[in-house]
This record gives structure tokens, sequence and C-alpha cells, in this order.
């Protein structure tokens, strides 16, 4: 017993190209995010001299601007997914809603 409908929109194959750009894209940054933050976790771990060396001639380290790079890091590809889901995945799922639903 399935609907209709929910069989219409998964044999379509725009449904499929969204599947595919979509995880493709979430592995991806996810693939990112998870070099940049162990990658930094990484440097503490094994190379604290090269995160304390001195920035200048005051008391902040490199470990300081590393890190809030990967804060950085995680709120731009935050904006990269947000901009692709409301753009091209949306526009992607209003076209087979539109299609389903005829």
């Amino acid at each position: 017993m399935t609907d209709p409908v929910i069989d219409k929109i998964q044999r379509n194959p725009k449904y499929a190209l969204l599947k595919h750009k979509r995880n493709r894209l979430g592995v991806t940054l996810t693939i990112l995010m998870l070099v940049v933050y162990y990658g930094y976790i990484a440097l503490i771990a094994f190379d604290k001299s090269f995160l304390a060396q001195p920035i200048g001639a005051g008391v902040t380290s490199l470990g300081i601007p590393i890190g809030l790079a990967v804060i950085i890091f995680t709120i731009a590809i935050t904006g990269i997914y947000v901009r692709r889901a409301n753009g091209e995945f949306d526009a992607l799922t209003k076209d087979i809603l539109k299609d389903a639903t005829k």
C-alpha cells in the first residue's frame, strides 16, 4: 500500500538528480569539515610548539587565529549549503512536486 504521488516522485528523473546533487554536496562539505576540524585537533595534539608561536610582540599565539579560521570555515560552508539548498535544490523540488501533482 503506497501513495501514488510518492511513487511518481520517486520515478521522476529530477528526483534522482536532486538526490545525487544533494548527497554529493553533503558528503563533500562533510569531508572538508572533518579535514579542517581534525587537522586543527591534530595540530594541537602533535605540534603544540607550532601553535604556541607568538604573533608579533604580543601574547596571542598562532593557535588563536587558526582556531578562529576553523569557526569561520564552518560558518562559510554552512552558508554554501544554505545558498545551494535555497536556490538550486528548492527549484528542483518545486519542479518535482509540480510534475507529481499533474
